[in-house]
C-alpha cells in the first residue's frame, strides 16, 4: 500500500521526452528530456537519473545528472557525485563536496543587495570585480 503523501516516482527504465509538469512531490530515478515544471512541488533527481531538461520547482535536490537550467523559488541542494551544467537560480542553495557544477548562480536575495551596494559605489579604474 502507497502512502497518501508520498512522491511520485519516474522509474529507472522510463524516458519521458516533452513536459513534465504537476502539483505533487515527484523523484526521477530515470530520463528526462524537455522541461519539468512543479511550481509548488519538491523534485528529487534520483543519483541514477539522466535529466536533460530545464527545471522549475519549489525545492530541486540533485543526486544525478542534470544538463539544463534549474529554477527554484526555495532551495537547490547539489549532493556529492552529482553532475550540473547550467545555471541556478533559487533563494538558497547547498552544493556538497565532490559535486559537479558548471554554469552561473543566481541566489535572487542576493543580486538585489548586490545591485544596490553596486550602485551606490564610487566608480574606480583597474579595480577588482
Amino acid at each position: 500500500m502507497v502512502a497518501e503523501n508520498a512522491p511520485a516516482r519516474i522509474g529507472k527504465t522510463v524516458v519521458i521526452r516533452g513536459e513534465v509538469q504537476g502539483s505533487e512531490d515527484l523523484i526521477v530515478d530515470g530520463r528526462v528530456e524537455g522541461t519539468v515544471r512543479l511550481s509548488e512541488s519538491r523534485l528529487t533527481i534520483g543519483q541514477h537519473a539522466n535529466v536533460a531538461a530545464d527545471i522549475s520547482a519549489r525545492d530541486v535536490l540533485i543526486l544525478g545528472t542534470v544538463k539544463g537550467n534549474v529554477s527554484a523559488s526555495g532551495r537547490v541542494e547539489l549532493r556529492a557525485g552529482c553532475t550540473v551544467e547550467g545555471d541556478i537560480r533559487a533563494l538558497r542553495l547547498a552544493v556538497e563536496d565532490n559535486a559537479v557544477f558548471r554554469g552561473k548562480v543566481d541566489l535572487t536575495q542576493s543580486a538585489a543587495k548586490t545591485t544596490t551596494v553596486a550602485v551606490n559605489a564610487p566608480q574606480q579604474s583597474g579595480g577588482i570585480f
